[in-house]
């Protein structure tokens, strides 16, 4: 459905252009449009979403559909992002779509890949060298077919330098989110996450699947765990805090959180204090050591070490990036949410 125009916008969308292989999945199709449409910034879309194909008309889905797109590789050029969708499964890439990648690369454009979408940036060259993800069950073959990739086959998303890939299905939803993250914020990608009821922004280096099957008593056995942390991520919180809330052992605790999230506990934890120390960076005026207390990572220096490694940049520098404060200075109340 198009969204309503919004009056005088006082910035340009973002153009991410989304190619639809033929025939194309209808959930790696539609999990751009349903994120990247819900992202409002300074009175306006953050996002313009073009769907194209090589050849406009009527193509094929691997659910039995037909589907109706409108426009050709043409988009490509007016596209500050490309994004090639998958099929799900096998298929070879058409070469017009791998000429209009090749030339997106060329003009220094970010291009991404969905599921099987891969094999397309990988026919084009774009991943010689690089490191990059695909559906877990096409991970093999495009190793074999192009072994100078640095395959990570177990993760969810890998981003290296100005290329992107995902695995299939709902990994796609986690390449959108950090897409939005990496353009406008954690605080703009988490709400984003929460208008679509999807999980928050997950690490690329999860896991896509568990060896070990869920507790068959319960489906989302450490839900209200990961609740219980959340409201309380300005606490010291250990295994033993967490085991005791969920009332199990540690170990049991540490089964079933890896089996459910492919992290341990802690890891999850530190994700997540990460994420509520990026927030509280862009939407409040708290001082360094506040931030760093009210996400539990203690101490300025401990909040600088960690976001460093996470993202390369120090506190300082994320706010001067990605502060939305403005004159509000009343945004401050966000910390006792």
């Amino acid at each position: 459905m198009p969204r309503p125009k919004s009056a005088r916008p006082s910035h340009r969308p973002h153009r991410v252009a989304v190619i639809a292989p033929s025939p194309v999945s209808m959930f790696n199709l539609a999990v751009p449009e349903m994120l990247l449409d819900k992202v409002e910034v300074a009175g306006g879309p953050g996002y313009e979403v073009v769907v194209c194909t090589p050849q406009p008309g009527t193509i094929a889905t691997t659910g039995g559909l037909s589907l109706h797109v409108e426009h050709g590789l043409d988009a490509v050029r007016e596209a500050d992002t490309l994004l090639v969708a998958g099929t799900g499964h096998r298929y070879a890439p058409d070469p017009r779509t791998v000429a209009a990648v090749r030339e997106a690369a060329d003009a220094g454009k970010r291009i991404a890949s969905i599921c099987s979408g891969a094999f397309v940036l990988a026919e084009a060259g774009l991943l010689d060298g690089r490191s990059a993800t695909t559906y877990w069950q096409l991970a093999e073959e495009l190793r074999s077919r192009y072994p100078s990739l640095d395959l990570k086959g177990d993760v969810l998303y890998v981003e290296d330098g100005q290329v992107m890939t995902s695995s299939g299905y709902a990994a796609g939803i986690d390449l959108c989110l950090h897409i939005i993250r990496t353009d406008y914020g954690a605080a703009v990608a988490n709400q984003v996450a929460r208008a679509a009821l999807v999980a928050p922004v997950r690490p690329g280096g999860q896991t896509q699947f568990t060896q070990t099957p869920l507790p068959p008593e319960r489906g989302n056995a450490c839900a209200d765990t990961r609740g219980w942390a959340m409201r309380h991520l300005d606490e010291p919180l250990t295994l033993t805090d967490l085991a005791r809330q969920a009332g199990v052992s540690v170990r049991t605790l540490t089964r079933r959180f890896h089996a459910e999230s492919g992290v341990s506990p802690l890891q999850w934890l530190l994700h997540q204090r990460i994420e509520r120390a990026k927030e509280l960076l862009e939407t409040t005026s708290l001082s360094m050591d506040q931030v760093a207390q009210a996400c539990g990572l203690g101490t300025a220096d401990s909040l600088r070490g960690h976001l460093v490694r996470r993202t390369g940049l120090t506190p300082s520098a994320y706010r001067a990036q990605f502060s939305r404060v403005g004159t509000q200075s009343s945004r401050n109340a966000s910390v006792a949410a």
